[in-house]
């Protein structure tokens, strides 16, 4: 073989590898006219997100598609459809899709439906691994750190250092699957010393604890059993422990916005730095609403309302807002206000206590 033979042949294996790496490759089309290869990788229903060589990962509005072909087989899961794992799925269409003037092709034989119809769009292996998986309990956890702290050196020292720890795990996390179980655990705490000449030293000590368990019924219905623990040195409570079971009911749920509704019985033990402690029968209605706002920004936000039967002016209530808005990456900055309202302190402690901090939050994976 002489060495034009040679540089033919080589050629050719080019053109050929070029071939099969265009057949390979996803093509769309935008309304402008341009053209774009590379490969899809999901669809929320109103956006695209597609991955090229040359622009990386990019997200578009379906508004903004004028043609996407994909050579590899995807499935489309239709609004308002909730699967469970391991069940047969007819009414998911899978298959190489192609979507021209806002409807998708797919399937054999091929159906046609709106993109306005649909919510989900992924590749077909991600959809049968998240049909069929069954993670482990230290699995798919998610979550959140919060630190803050000050400083004052002068004729007074001031020290004071809050925190914050977020742990969530939802079971299955996929949005488009029925929702399974969901734990979660929460931990804030505020310690603080001030100091000065001649002058007894005052401190903050405030930490609260919680862990809870909902089993999902419906999409949108559980049950759940939950534990939390308050220490509170600015009201004279010691400790105050809660034990509580109830039905929940999510109201709001998008990939915006979240809206969990609560009610329970409870058992209530406080016990405090002076005066008698007491057991209480009782319950705790709550709500929790979590939102995405504009520019990644989110806003968290609790609030809950205890009243005792068997004491009545034993009653607690507790609010609390979390704003973080992103700096770096995974780390945020955040401020929130806690509220914590006892009706019964002992004498010389305030009903309210009322923090407002700032702070760094790092998400976790």
């Amino acid at each position: 073989m002489n060495f034009m033979q040679l540089c033919l042949s080589l050629a050719g294996v080019a053109i050929m590898a070029a071939a099969q790496q265009k057949a390979d490759s996803d093509v769309i089309t935008f309304t402008n006219g341009d053209e774009l290869s590379g490969r899809f990788v999901r669809s929320t229903g109103s956006s695209v997100t597609f991955k090229s060589e040359a622009l990386g990962e990019i997200t578009v509005d379906w508004s903004k598609v004028k043609e996407l072909d994909t050579s590899a087989p995807v499935a489309v899961i239709r609004k308002g459809v909730k699967l469970k794992r391991h069940q047969i799925t007819p009414d998911v269409p899978q298959g190489v899709m192609t979507v021209q003037d806002q409807k998708i092709q797919i399937g054999a034989p091929a159906q046609s439906i709106p993109v306005g119809d649909t919510s989900n769009i992924l590749d077909q292996a991600a959809f049968q691994k998240a049909i069929t998986r069954n993670a482990g309990f230290f699995h798919d956890w998610t979550g959140s750190i919060t630190t803050g702290a000050t400083l004052v050196q002068a004729t007074q020292e001031n020290r004071t250092a809050n925190g914050a720890l977020t742990l969530v795990r939802t079971e299955p996390t996929e949005a488009w699957l029925h929702p399974r179980d969901r734990t979660a655990l929460d931990f804030s705490m505020t310690y603080g010393q001030l100091t000065q000449p001649a002058t007894p030293s005052i401190k903050t000590s405030i930490f609260h604890g919680d862990v809870q368990r909902d089993e999902y019924f419906t999409p949108s219905l559980f049950a759940f059993g939950e534990g939390a623990f308050d220490h509170n040195f600015s009201q004279g409570l010691y400790l105050q422990q809660t034990y509580a079971g109830g039905l929940g009911w999510t109201a709001v749920s998008t990939a915006a916005q979240l809206l969990d509704l609560k009610v329970s019985a409870s058992y209530i033990r406080q016990d405090f730095q002076t005066g008698p402690d007491q057991n209480l029968i009782g319950s705790v209605f709550a709500e929790h609403y979590n939102r995405k706002l504009p520019r990644g920004m989110v806003l968290d936000q609790k609030l809950s309302a205890t009243p005792a039967w068997n004491e009545t002016e034993a009653f607690s209530a507790a609010f609390s807002a979390l704003l973080t808005v992103p700096m770096y990456k995974r780390l945020s900055g955040s401020a929130g206000v806690i509220d914590s309202y006892l009706n019964n302190p002992p004498p010389g402690f305030r009903k309210n206590s009322f923090q407002f901090t700032l702070g760094v939050t790092y998400a976790l994976p």
